[in-house]
């Protein structure tokens, strides 16, 4: 019993930093891939499919051009609406979540149903981590709605069809979609500190889940360029550059 009661107390020095370093580990490895070989990730992938987007709107008759406009713009808001909704949802849970831990007294998870260090300090520990995620995601989000609004205007702007207006644009358009994606990632990071809650195993098989899930979604097996044409496939390499 007294084996059992120590390997309890410290499963939490194993697991939690073993689970942590398995998705820091993760995210390091699709970092490098996305800023070395873009186009093999699903980021990169989107995001090359977003510029290009942006040239297809701005470039035309200024006749074609407003049309195409009109719709880019409820494109653009419809992203920035769904950015801001979540940056409110993670303001809301850091909210509730400095609450809770004003109030010592309120444990809000048995610890009964927990197998892992319960003391006073690793809950704490535990609040702070999942309170700097969701502070985290609301920074990402906020900065992202910031890009998506920038991008409104550029795009609406009249007669903004010369190259580096385009790529003005372009990059408007980009950086907001990174920063929705980091707020993601924040958010995916906040999941496994809400189950270490629960204790380490939890949080470190949702660690592993999430990682081969993610690896799953995040990595191309095959750009899809040989279905191009070369003309083609050359434009749209340049298009991500």
């Amino acid at each position: 019993m007294a084996f059992l009661h120590f390997l309890e107390e410290y499963l939490d020095v194993v697991l939690v930093p073993t689970g942590i370093l398995i998705m820091l580990i993760y995210h390091l490895f699709l970092l490098y891939k996305y800023i070395n070989h873009p186009l093999s990730t699903a980021i990169g992938s989107e995001n090359n499919d977003k510029k290009t987007w942006v040239g297809k709107i701005l470039h035309g008759k200024d006749v074609e051009v407003a049309k195409k406009v009109k719709t880019a713009t409820d494109v653009i808001s419809s992203n920035t609406s769904a950015t801001t909704t979540l940056a409110s949802i993670s303001l809301t849970l850091c909210s509730l979540i400095g609450a809770w831990m004003a109030n010592s007294n309120n444990n809000f998870f048995p610890k009964e149903i927990i197998y892992g260090n319960t003391n006073p300090t690793t809950i704490s520990i535990k609040y702070i981590c999942l309170l700097t995620c969701f502070l985290l995601a609301f920074s990402c989000f906020v900065q992202s709605a910031r890009h998506f609004v920038h991008s409104n205007y550029l795009l609406t702007t009249p007669g903004a069809t010369a190259e580096s207006d385009v790529k003005k644009a372009k990059t408007a358009v980009q950086r907001g979609s990174e920063f929705w994606s980091l707020g993601l990632r924040a958010l995916y990071f906040a999941l496994n500190f809400l189950l270490w809650f629960f204790g380490p195993i939890p949080m470190f098989a949702s660690s592993v889940v999430i990682a081969v899930i993610l690896s799953c979604h995040d990595f191309k097996k095959s750009c899809g360029d040989q279905k191009w044409p070369a003309k083609a496939r050359n434009e749209r390499l340049l298009s991500f550059s």
